[in-house]
């Protein structure tokens, strides 16, 4: 099964390669185009015609013809022909390419088969050639021509010069080479000093074109060769005049020749021309030149009688004319300062050089004198320099000096300067705009008073000022009010000018001015910086633009900001400021600016200074620190409390021993225990303890007094002096304030009973060591009786004392006091130690 499909294969591609074989396709098919070159965009016709017996792969199939332009198909019409053949016709109404190739094609098992091609190519006729020029060499006598060609025409074009003689037949002169534009007639073609007729033919398919026909003599466009500069010199009588000599080549030396010299200096941008020159070889003279200058000299011919062409330049020559001594008079400026000495006169003296026709050559030196030079005896010199400035000190008063240069060949005339002091009226206005780039036109208002001439003085603004002593020009016509400044003027620089007017015998103040003499946006724009900032409000401050990096007058800064939500807010600012407070800003949000400098000639922004306003202004920072202290200060003063409990409640609320449970309040009899206690309504100021006990006696006859009062009685008796009470209970059944009253004692003579108080003696606070407290009783005898009392260990609770009723038990023997069974006669102090024992001691 392979092996029938590589078979059939094979079979097929040979018989493939026999009918598009050459000899198969002549004899098989035929393709005719109407024209195989045409019109770019005209149509093209065309037929293809089979012969189905000639190709024997065909004879049994039916043969169907298809075109294609190329690689593209194209549709045309197939009918049936005489005999077998099979005829397709094709029809391209717009044949728009330059070149294509259209192939012939039958169906042959289901491929298409090229069997015919026709090359075709479109294109435009020939364009006329012109500029057509022809010059004639008399080095070997060809005459070599040059055109112009037109536009391409897509289609091969040949091209000749074509020449006639006057009375010959038009002949072929030249054929240019490799598609050039120009090419040489042979001199055996050409008929010299008789007219000629040459002209440029273009041929191709579609047409011929002819240039505009020339008629000239061949020797009328001969270029001659350039003559050759033997000797230049100078005219000792006439000393501004130089004779020239020179000689032309042998190929022109039978020709009148008319000839042109050219010099310039080596300053001068352009060539001064000299015509005119007639003649075959020989000298001339020219007169006019510059004294001690160079120049440079050139010359050229051509055929006197003709229009021909001019030879080239000839190889040039240098020549220095002589000199001689300067003229002319020196425009020269001062200024003047007293020295520091005093007797003495600094002046600093300026002035322009001479101009080169007046300066006769090479200048050597400036010389200033203080007088005149005369014949035979040279002033005294103050400075002698190769510079336009100079700087020297004359005595005080000295009103005139004098100026010259000199030369190899002499010195000039002195020019008087006089230095006139700076006092005269000034102008009313100066103003200054552009000239052009490198200049500046400067404006005044002239003057009331008559003005000699003017001084002009300018000088670039930068950040380290420099004296530029060439920067002042005189103008020398003081009925003028404009001048033009040009010397050392650059674009995008500051300048300040000055004006001077000068009168007859002062020298006005100056007024000044700025100008730029073109501007442009400034070279950067200053960075902002952060001054202080608040919750609604930033100040932004920023250094000024350098004066060499303004580029122009800053016109304004103009500061822009925005957040990350609203729009961006601009603020334009006077240039003269250097800081400005931007108000309305929200609180705690983040702003990006930055700042835009302008001149007249544009505007360059800065860099993002990137900020965040506050919450809170100083002031309240300033009240929410401080209330944030005094919070701090009452919670370590509460904590302090909280840890200082105990000693902080002593010091407020100190403990006082509870009467109640003492050892006197134990004392009460049954019938006293038994009643209720009444509370106080009047709180006590402090806790106390009873201390001592004072018994008194009363006067016989004599009732006691009322519990609670103060007896009327005097006290008698020699008793050591007692601390006076500080604590005092109102009302009936009371203890007095500081005092315990106790109930009388009788006697049984009834002739006196003796009444007993008890004295309570403050011991301190809680807290405070002291000694235990103690019970003074008094009676009758002279010595009181100590009784040792112990405080209760529990704090005072504001307690009133326990209120006691009854009255003192009856049946005290004699005078002397109660008798020895004490706990029995006073059930009050039942349970106290008196003096260390459980009984009574006087």
């Amino acid at each position: 099964m392979a092996r029938c499909s590589a078979r059939t294969s094979f079979l097929l591609r040979l018989s493939l390669l026999l009918l598009v074989y050459p000899e198969g396709t002549l004899g098989c098919a035929s393709v005719v185009v109407g024209s195989p070159i045409v019109p770019l965009g005209s149509a093209v016709t065309a037929a293809c015609t089979i012969q189905s017996e000639l190709c024997h792969v065909l004879e049994r199939a039916k043969v169907q013809i298809t075109w294609m332009l190329d690689n593209e198909p194209v549709n045309g019409s197939q009918q049936q022909g005489l005999g077998s053949t099979e005829v397709s016709n094709l029809t391209l109404p717009e044949f728009n390419q330059t070149q294509a190739k259209l192939w012939c094609c039958v169906e042959w098992n289901g491929t298409k088969q090229r069997v015919g091609m026709a090359e075709i190519r479109a294109g435009y006729p020939p364009e006329k050639p012109f500029n057509l020029s022809c010059v004639l060499n008399l080095t070997d006598y060809g005459l070599m021509c040059q055109w112009e060609q037109g536009a391409s025409s897509h289609l091969p074009t040949s091209v000749e010069l074509r020449c006639a003689r006057s009375r010959g037949q038009a002949v072929t002169g030249c054929t240019p080479e490799g598609g050039r534009s120009c090419c040489t007639v042979p001199r055996r073609l050409l008929q010299l000093y008789r007219q000629m007729e040459i002209w440029v033919a273009a041929t191709n398919a579609l047409g011929t074109a002819e240039s505009e026909h020339l008629y000239i003599d061949p020797m009328d466009v001969a270029k001659l060769d350039p003559p050759a500069l033997q000797t230049i010199q100078s005219i000792p009588f006439q000393t501004d005049c130089v004779a020239l000599a020179w000689e032309v080549t042998r190929s022109n030396a039978h020709m009148e020749l008319q000839c042109e010299l050219r010099y310039r200096a080596p300053e001068d941008p352009t060539w001064a021309l000299v015509t005119g020159i007639v003649g075959q070889a020989g000298t001339t003279q020219c007169c006019g030149f510059l004294f001690g200058t160079q120049y440079h000299f050139q010359m050229r011919c051509r055929r006197s009688s003709a229009q021909g062409y001019w030879s080239e330049w000839s190889l040039g020559r240098n020549y220095t004319t002589h000199e001689k001594a300067p003229t002319g008079k020196l425009d020269a400026w001062w200024s003047t300062r007293l020295a520091e000495a005093g007797g003495r006169l600094e002046v600093q003296l300026r002035w322009k050089a001479l101009r080169r026709r007046e300066a006769n050559g090479q200048v050597l030196g400036y010389r200033v004198t203080l007088n005149p030079r005369k014949r035979g005896r040279d002033p005294p010199t103050v400075c002698n320099t190769t510079c336009t400035h100079c700087n020297f000190s004359v005595p005080v008063g000295t009103r005139r000096v004098y100026l010259s240069v000199y030369n190899t060949a002499g010195e000039s005339a002195a020019t008087e300067v006089t230095l006139l002091e700076r006092k005269g009226q000034p102008l009313g206005r100066l103003w200054a705009v552009p000239g052009d780039e490198c200049s500046l036109r400067v404006h005044w208002a002239a003057p009331p008073a008559p003005v000699t001439a003017y001084i002009l003085e300018w000088q670039q603004v930068s950040s380290e000022p420099s004296h530029c002593s060439a920067c002042w020009q005189m103008e020398q016509d003081g009925a003028t009010t404009t001048a033009l400044i040009q010397d050392g003027i650059e674009p995008f620089q500051q300048y300040n000018i000055s004006l001077y007017p000068l009168y007859k015998d002062t020298i006005g103040v100056p007024i000044h001015t700025t100008a730029y003499s073109k501007q442009k946006a400034p070279s950067y724009a200053p960075k902002l910086h952060l001054r202080s900032i608040s919750k609604s409000s930033a100040e932004l401050c920023w250094d000024p633009v350098p004066v060499e990096m303004q580029n122009g007058f800053i016109t304004s800064y103009t500061i822009f900001w925005a957040n990350s939500t609203t729009e961006v807010s601009s603020v334009s600012v006077n240039p003269s400021l250097s800081s400005f407070v931007i108000r309305e800003l929200k609180p705690s949000t983040l702003y990006k600016m930055h700042l835009m400098a302008s001149t007249a000639g544009g505007s360059t922004n800065g860099t993002i200074l990137t900020l965040v306003t506050t919450a809170l202004d100083d002031i309240e920072v300033q009240f929410l620190f401080l209330t944030l202290g005094l919070i701090f200060a009452l919670l370590m003063l509460l904590l302090i409390c909280f840890h200082k409990n105990g000693q902080v409640k002593r010091q407020f609320w100190p403990s006082v021993p509870d009467p109640a449970n003492s050892s006197l309040g134990k004392w009460m009899p049954a019938e006293l225990q038994e009643e209720p206690l009444q509370v106080p309504g009047v709180r006590e100021p402090g806790p106390a303890t009873i201390s001592t006990v004072t018994v008194l006696e009363r006067a016989a006859g004599k009732q006691p007094p009322a519990w609670g009062k103060e007896p009327s009685t005097e006290i008698t008796g020699t008793f050591p002096a007692l601390p006076q009470p500080y604590v005092r209970q109102e009302g009936p059944g009371a203890l007095g304030r500081g005092r315990a009253a106790v109930p009388p004692c009788r006697g049984p003579g009834g002739s006196g009973d003796t009444v007993q108080y008890a004295r309570v003696v403050g011991d301190g606070y809680k807290g405070q060591q002291h000694a235990p407290p103690r019970l003074y009783l008094r009676s009758s005898s002279t010595q009181p009786l100590l009784l040792d009392a112990s405080p209760s260990p529990k704090p005072y609770e504001n307690l009133g004392f326990h209120r006691f009723h009854g009255t003192a038990p009856h049946g005290c023997p004699g005078d002397d006091g109660c008798p020895e069974d004490l706990p029995a006669t006073f059930p009050l102090l039942q349970g106290l130690r008196i003096g260390g024992a459980d009984e009574l001691h006087d």
